[in-house]
């Protein structure tokens, strides 16, 4: 006679993957293929020239007209980021690279494990799940591929303020992380409550 409790176990275990969230795989495909085809555009349509950085000459350096897109506000910029997500570490000896590559890499492989094993009933949870392994890939192509991220969205206030440029796998990985602190902080309560009722 079968074992059903052995049985049992192994359906729920760590391996227990659901085909419905194949749905948010394809989220994030799509945040990857709209990353790449924007960076694509990024560097086709912005002028600019590639020579070796200022302050490090091993770096290719983007030096790029803005394109105004909101006066004042909002330009294309091209430029190349050989740090984090909006040029955190950028200016660091190369090492960074490769350090970036492999996080990149592991954290990418823990969350496509994390999005496989998500209940149908949820849903803010496997789309910030999602927006975020499609941003993290997507500058990953460009980390493995060019050795840097094409970074192209320039926000900023006349010549007082400025935020780093940055592209729209950042973007991606900004809004998955706002989700995933609603559904931490906010709706992982409502779920606990409802399941102690």
């Amino acid at each position: 006679m079968p074992n059903t409790m052995q049985t049992n176990s192994t359906k729920n275990g760590v391996f227990q993957f659901y085909l419905h969230n194949l749905v948010w795989l394809g989220l994030a495909v799509l945040a990857i293929v709209l990353d790449q085809w924007t960076k694509l555009i990024a560097l086709t349509k912005i002028p600019h020239v590639d020579l070796p950085c200022q302050e490090d000459v091993e770096k290719i350096c983007a030096y790029s007209d803005s394109i105004q897109v909101l006066p004042h506000i909002f330009d294309w910029t091209l430029a190349y980021n050989h740090g984090a997500a909006f040029s955190l570490l950028s200016d660091a000896g190369g090492w960074q690279r490769y350090l970036f590559t492999g996080l990149a890499s592991v954290v990418s492989l823990l969350f496509i494990f994390w999005l496989m094993r998500i209940p149908k009933r949820l849903i803010i949870l496997p789309i910030a799940v999602s927006l975020i392994l499609g941003g993290a890939i997507g500058n990953l192509i460009n980390r493995i591929t060019l050795g840097y991220v094409i970074d192209f969205i320039h926000i900023h206030y006349e010549k007082t303020w400025s935020f780093p440029v940055f592209n729209l796998a950042d973007s991606s990985i900004t809004l998955g992380v706002i989700f995933l602190l609603i559904d931490t902080f906010f709706l992982e309560k409502k779920r606990s409550q409802s399941i102690g009722v």
